[in-house]
């Protein structure tokens, strides 16, 4: 599912925006914003991979809007004057609906945008992701790229640093991700493939499973076919993972 938000200022344009996203089968609605400052609350706690946006609003237009965001979702403009057109394509935006546009003209839109989610989907396929398999990363090369415990990376309209220690684990949610911190009650998600954040990790984090990486120093048991950081986060460790999971146990154990 392609996840959109809606943004126009306009209430029956809204709603008539938000029907017609929940009439295709591959777009799941996630918010719909009267603002571009309440589309921005919105993209710091949730996941979007698309923005249905109209250009005319009070306040921020649309247009700076998206020119703001250090990480953009797909674009579709929406709008009644013609002469946005080229100003959205400069921002490259997916399509361009001129108001009032019907449900098989925003249908158009939509498979633009399918087809675009899922060009960028292949570019980071499983297949490719298998490089970070167990036994792929080097350690000692990973260790020198990284000699500070410093990343940046881009959340919304905004680059963020993050200091590694302070991670406690990755969640991979197709091309997003959700870093989850001790300093902060909401995960950071951004725009990054698993290979490419555990390339740039340290040695004090280990992939478990395809869609998670540990910081292996949070972790307080191990329960079965799971890492238990705390009473309320548990993640899995699959089976791809599990062998170099139990070499590091092993490194660690005491006891017979």
């Amino acid at each position: 599912m392609i996840r959109v938000l809606a943004i126009d200022d306009e209430p029956l344009a809204l709603r008539q925006l938000a029907a017609y996203i929940q009439k295709i089968p591959f777009l799941e609605l996630v918010g719909s914003c009267r603002s571009a400052l309440e589309a921005r609350n919105i993209m710091q706690q949730e996941m979007v991979d698309a923005i249905f946006c109209d250009i005319n609003m009070p306040d921020l237009s649309g247009m700076d809007f998206v020119r703001q965001l250090a990480v953009r979702p797909l674009i579709v403009f929406t709008t009644a004057y013609s002469e946005y057109a080229v100003e959205g394509y400069k921002v490259d935006a997916v399509d361009y609906l001129l108001k009032p546009f019907g449900l098989n003209d925003f249908q158009r839109a939509a498979n633009k945008v399918k087809e675009r989610f899922e060009l960028m989907s292949r570019q980071d396929s499983p297949a490719q992701d298998q490089e970070s398999a167990p036994g792929s990363m080097n350690a000692k090369d990973n260790q020198s790229a990284n000699s500070d415990d410093t990343l940046f990376v881009k959340s919304d309209y905004r680059v963020v640093r993050i200091q590694t220690s302070d991670i406690r684990y990755v969640e991979g949610m197709s091309e997003y991700l959700r870093l989850y911190l001790d300093s902060q009650p909401r995960p950071i998600i951004t725009l990054l493939s698993m290979k490419k954040l555990e390339e740039r990790l340290p040695s004090q984090f280990m992939r478990i499973h395809r869609s998670y990486i540990v910081n292996l120093n949070k972790i307080q048991e191990v329960s079965k076919n799971r890492v238990i950081l705390d009473a309320d986060t548990s993640l899995p460790i699959g089976e791809l993972y599990k062998e170099q999971f139990n070499d590091y146990l092993n490194t660690k154990f005491l006891g017979k």
